[in-house]
Formats: structure tokens, C-alpha cells, sequence
């Protein structure tokens, strides 16, 4: 019985911030995003926009009646959670509709929570044929104003169908694990910012994708020539192409080296107009090689590698299921230019603009453009969401 993804849908703020905008207003040679980080622009979520409106809009994209009279799982991996205590999870339940005897959580460990995710949902699909299970992985990456960070942030979310015989990407039972207790990048409970150690949290990437690579390939006696594409964890475009780097292996046949490459550039297609999305970059990965890739063909085995920092690493496979290409969006590229694109200025308010309680715990927002779902309000510290 083969299990994997049925559907996938993605959402993103309908703000962006042109890279070129912040390097002059940040007096920084613009080639540093361009080149450097390979970076477009930025997506800017507003107040009202958050991991619930983003994930259930993705979500509500792909699902039919059907699906949520039959989901019996609901698991969302965040790393900027709105609650302590209620998953988001919950929220996008109610939000969408699905039928209440389901069971939902939130999960986190960095960036790399949505590949567990995944994988519970797997585990569940195989103890349970018949069950779906829909996975969201949704953020908000947030570093600063001025920030080292700040020309990485990004907002997003990614939402997969898990069930039996998928018709986009069947999973392979290869996945290979590794944790090691670093202190890269982390955000406490009192910061609404991430500490980050930016060389050393880059160190850590490549080691990690290279011992778990090293390992992968002995205990499954694998290696590149055996894949497709190669999908990785993006916090920016031009770390993952320095991991594809650590990858490519110099016996690799000139053709087998092309198709790599190019797939490759497909799979950054979108992370370089968005930004970092946290949990479901790997995935955004994924859906920008399906979409814009032109030689992937049904049984193409597709890598991952999903690192989140702390930090947790994992490279695992699945094969393309015949018929993939007709579950995909057509007109993304489009969607993506039609967002507004904001004046530094702008951004700095919209981006970093947080809810004024006042002493019953009630706060009111601007109208800003979402998408089919908005925070409309907090009353008495509760967030209230609609559909709009």
C-alpha cells in the first residue's frame, strides 16, 4: 500500500517587499540579496494575517466536502505559534469545517516539525487505510528591523492531504534521522524575535545534510544518481544551492549533473519571491519543483532534506505518482505578482505592528487585503477569526 501526498495547497500574504527597496533604504549593495541570499523579494503578512489565516487558506484551496466529512487528523508545525496553550490546529478545524472526530495538534521543533508531521501522518494512514490526515505547516518568520536576519524573513504556509494511493508523491520508507543539541538559532518565550548565530547555524546545515547524507547512503546503498531532484530546507535560496553543492559528487554523468541542477532551480522558484517560511519551506520547495520544473515524469524519485535548527535533520524520498501534473496550480506565478508591493516604510509598520489590548483585552485592526480567512478582532484575549 503505497502512502504519501493526494494534494497540496500553499498560501502567502498578499504583501511583498522588493529586495532591491530594503538594500537602498538599508544603504546595502542590492547584488548582497540578489546574489548573495538570491533573493527577489519578501512576502509581508499584516496583524490580521497569522499561522491560522495562511494555513487554513491553504488548506481550503485543495479540500472538498468530502475530505472534511472524512479527515480525522489535523497536525499543524509552526515555529510561531499564537498560543501556549490551543493549537492552531484547533482554530483551522473549526475554520474549515472538518468533521468534529478528529483529532488535532500542533507540533515544533524549529523548522523541521512538518517533516514529523508528515511522517506521523504517515504512520497513521498505515495503521488506518481509510483515514486522511492534513498536514499544515505554516509561519511567520520574523527577525527585526536592521537585523542580520531581516532580508530572510518571509510568511507562508504549505498544506498536504496525507491518505493511502496518492496521487502526487507516494513516500518511501528511507527516512534517516539525526539530533544534536546546538544552540544555532532559538527564540524564547519572553522574545518575539529569534537569537540567531548565523555563521555557526550555517555551519550546522552542512554538516548535518553531510553526515545524514553519509549515513542515508550507506543504509540504504543510494546515491544522487538514483534521483530526480533534490529538495531542501530553504531559509534562503543560496544556502540550499551551497547543500546541493555538498551533494553533487563528481563521478555524476554530465546529464545526470544538468537534470539535477535545473530541478534545482525550479525547487527556488518561489522561495526567492517569498522568503523564509519556516516549517514549510522544504515543502514550498517541493511545490515550486512540481510547478515549474519541465522534465519531471511519473516514478522520478525525489529527495528531501528538512533541517530545523536546535537541531533536528532528516533526509528521506518519495517516488512522483503518475498523473501528478494535473493536481498542481496553474496560474502561481501570477498570484504571486499580483500581491502589493509595500515602501520600506510601509513594511516597517504593517510588518511589525502588534495588538493594543486595552484593559478587558479587546483590540480592533485595520482592513488589510487576506486571504479567504482574517483575524478580525481579539475580545477579552480570545483571537476571533472569519471567513471573508
Amino acid at each position: 500500500m503505497s502512502i504519501g501526498i493526494d494534494k497540496i495547497g500553499f498560501a502567502t500574504a498578499k504583501y511583498q517587499l522588493k529586495m532591491a527597496d530594503l538594500a537602498a533604504a538599508r544603504d546595502t549593495d542590492p547584488n548582497k540579496y540578489s546574489v548573495g541570499l538570491m533573493l527577489d523579494s519578501l512576502s509581508i503578512a499584516p496583524i490580521t494575517e497569522d499561522i491560522v489565516t495562511l494555513g487554513a487558506a491553504a488548506a481550503d484551496q485543495i479540500l472538498t466536502k468530502e475530505d472534511k466529512a472524512t479527515i480525522d487528523m489535523v497536525i499543524v508545525a509552526t515555529e510561531s505559534s499564537i498560543d501556549q496553550s490551543k493549537a492552531a490546529a484547533i482554530f483551522i478545524h473549526g475554520l474549515l469545517g472538518i468533521q468534529p472526530f478528529a483529532r488535532s495538534l500542533e507540533m515544533k521543533e524549529a523548522c523541521y516539525s512538518a517533516t514529523a508531521a508528515l511522517n506521523y501522518a504517515k504512520l497513521h494512514v498505515t495503521a488506518k487505510p481509510h483515514s486522511k490526515v492534513l498536514v499544515i505547516a505554516s509561519d511567520i518568520a520574523k527577525y527585526g528591523l536592521r537585523t542580520s536576519g531581516e532580508p530572510t524573513q518571509g510568511a507562508g504556509a504549505v498544506a498536504m492531504l496525507v491518505t493511502s494511493q496518492p496521487r502526487i508523491l507516494a513516500l518511501n520508507d528511507d527516512n534517516m534521522a539525526q539530533t544534536r543539541d546546538v544552540m544555532d538559532f532559538w527564540r524564547p518565550n519572553y522574545s518575539n524575535t529569534p537569537f540567531v548565530q548565523g555563521m555557526f547555524s550555517t555551519k550546522q546545515y552542512l554538516d548535518c545534510l553531510k553526515t545524514t547524507w553519509a549515513e542515508y547512503q550507506q543504509r540504504y546503498d543510494t546515491n544522487l544518481k538514483d534521483f530526480a531532484a533534490f529538495c531542501f530546507h530553504i531559509p534562503y535560496p543560496k544556502l540550499a544551492s551551497k547543500g546541493l553543492n555538498k551533494l553533487l559528487d563528481k563521478s555524476l554523468p554530465d546529464a545526470k549533473r544538468e537534470q539535477i541542477q535545473q530541478n534545482f532551480e525550479a525547487s527556488i522558484h518561489y522561495s526567492r519571491q517569498i522568503g523564509n517560511i519556516y516549517t514549510g519551506s522544504l515543502y514550498l520547495s517541493f511545490l515550486s519543483l512540481l510547478e515549474n520544473a519541465k522534465t519531471l515524469k511519473a516514478g522520478d524519485k525525489i529527495g528531501f532534506f528538512s533541517y530545523g535548527s536546535g537541531a533536528v535533520s532528516e533526509i528521506f524520498s518519495g517516488q512522483l505518482v503518475a498523473g501528478f501534473e494535473n493536481r498542481l496550480e496553474k496560474n502561481r506565478q501570477a498570484q504571486l505578482e499580483q500581491r502589493q508591493t509595500l515602501s520600506v516604510a510601509d513594511y516597517e509598520k504593517i510588518f511589525f505592528e502588534e495588538a493594543q489590548l486595552d484593559d478587558q483585552g479587546n483590540a480592533e485592526f485595520d482592513g488589510y487585503d487576506t486571504h479567504s480567512f482574517t483575524l478580525d478582532r481579539i475580545d477579552q484575549h480570545q483571537r476571533l477569526y472569519k471567513r471573508n
